[in-house]
């Protein structure tokens, strides 16, 4: 049980930052956890909770900041929970990224890379085109709200606008929250998914609870004319999900013109979230992968294709696994939709450390991963047992990244020969990275 939380402001200097963004000091001998506070700062802040290994607080004042520290682009920061890092400029956010990076592959895989490759970095605002916002109807607070839940806490943070989603979405949350309120289903709609496509195409899924009321419907369509956008309804769980306006909605999509592949998606499909890091991202992996003609090549966790299609145009073939069957359906789809023969998807439960191995039993010259925040570690000895001789490890979780590469290295006899990170989530303390492991000694520097 934690002890009682002092009332006034406490002043500390900053001695480092944790991985997901917090400053850390230490007053008597216990750590405090401040939000919104950098490395080497002198500030006031006053504790928000009280545990008993370790304390939190939220900074009050800056007496003395870093130089690392910048102005905030969004009013709601420090408040809206969905970024931690506006008030730190755009490369000390990369050198903290790079070093939960390396810290990771140091302590848990007992790995260093050979070779540390550039940061993959993009435009930082307005570039996040996948969300799910949450809908809250709030009396006290004036009606309803939309948009991220506030920092460290359960409740929705009253935003108006918000830089970081695409500006379709993000400059439309006022439109959006006066569309909701205008709604007698109001109070039974808890969240609005978002998708928007490379053609600036908007979906919004409105989940409803409840069957909406003819008005209601009327009142969503008339929006969704008068906006541009493409509107569904998802009355139970994804299956449902149907469109509202336009009855047969365009289909979403996005490409890789370099290797003139096209994929298209609905609108609750996973897809990267950052098009521009996208776009980098999949060239460097074929890149690190050195794919020839002759090569046979396994993508694992393989979703609609994002990888799969472009190593197609250059292998001999591909062969994409994915847990989800209905993601193998649309992947196939993509497959064909881009005329590509020499490309396979297959599902299989890649939690499973048996369910590859019949699939990998002919072997592979080159595999690549891209595994959710869990990592790929049942899928490990499959992938060894293929004999690859390079391997593309895409990542969303820098410890179960660091995990696996123990695995690979210490275990399956691979070296980490390069490894970097990809800023697919500016302003947040997510690290997306990438690690090539090459089969036996590494190459020269």
């Amino acid at each position: 049980m934690g002890r009682r939380i002092p009332q006034e402001p406490v002043v500390a200097t900053i001695e480092n930052m944790t991985p997901e963004g917090r400053g850390v000091a230490r007053i008597d001998g216990k750590t405090v956890f401040v939000d919104g506070a950098l490395p080497g700062e002198t500030v006031s802040f006053r504790y928000t909770r009280c545990q008993r290994r370790y304390d939190e607080a939220r900074t009050e004042e800056v007496l003395q900041a870093s130089s690392d520290r910048v102005a905030a682009e969004c009013a709601h920061f420090g408040i809206c929970g969905g970024c931690s890092l506006q008030h730190m400029n755009a490369g000390a956010q990369l050198r903290m990224k790079q070093q939960t990076l390396r810290d990771n592959l140091e302590r848990i895989g007992k790995v260093s890379p050979v070779e540390w490759a550039e940061p993959i970095t993009a435009q930082p605002w307005g570039y996040r085109r996948k969300a799910r916002l949450g809908v809250k109807y709030v009396p006290k607070k004036g009606g309803v709200l939309v948009g991220f839940r506030e920092r460290s806490s359960p409740y929705l943070a009253m935003i108006e606008r918000c830089p970081v989603l695409h500006p379709g979405v993000g400059e439309r949350i006022m439109k959006l929250r006066q569309l909701m309120d205008g709604l007698e289903a109001k109070a039974r709609i808890p969240q609005i998914e978002v998708a928007v496509d490379e053609s600036d195409q908007i979906a919004l899924v409105f989940r409803n609870l409840d069957p909406l009321s003819t008005q209601d419907q009327q009142q969503l369509t008339a929006f969704a004319q008068a906006e541009g956008l493409q509107v569904y309804l998802q009355p139970a769980g994804p299956e449902s999900v149907t469109p509202l306006w336009p009855q047969i909605p365009q289909e979403l999509a996005y490409g890789h013109p370099e290797f003139d592949v096209s994929l298209k998606f609905s609108p609750l499909d996973f897809f990267q979230v950052n098009s521009a890091i996208n776009r980098a991202m999949v060239p460097q992996a074929m890149a690190w992968l050195d794919v020839q003609p002759e090569h046979r090549v396994l993508d694992l966790f393989c979703g609609l294709g994002n990888f799969t299609l472009p190593l197609a145009r250059r292998a001999q073939s591909v062969l994409g696994v994915e847990g989800d069957a209905a993601m193998v359906a649309r992947a196939a789809d993509n497959a064909r939709l881009n005329g590509l023969s020499n490309v396979q998807f297959k599902a299989a439960d890649l939690t499973d450390a048996g369910a590859l191995t019949h699939l990998t039993s002919h072997g592979f010259e080159r595999v690549l991963l891209d595994p959710p925040r869990l990592g790929a570690l049942a899928t490990l000895p499959a992938v060894a047992a293929s004999g690859a001789e390079r391997l593309v490890y895409v990542s969303c979780n820098p410890a179960t990244l660091a995990r696996d590469a123990e695995q690979l290295v210490h275990t399956h006899g691979y070296v980490l020969e390069r490894a970097g990170v990809m800023d697919m989530f500016p302003h947040t303390a997510h690290v997306e990275s990438m690690a090539l492991f090459v089969k036996g000694r590494a190459k020269a520097r």
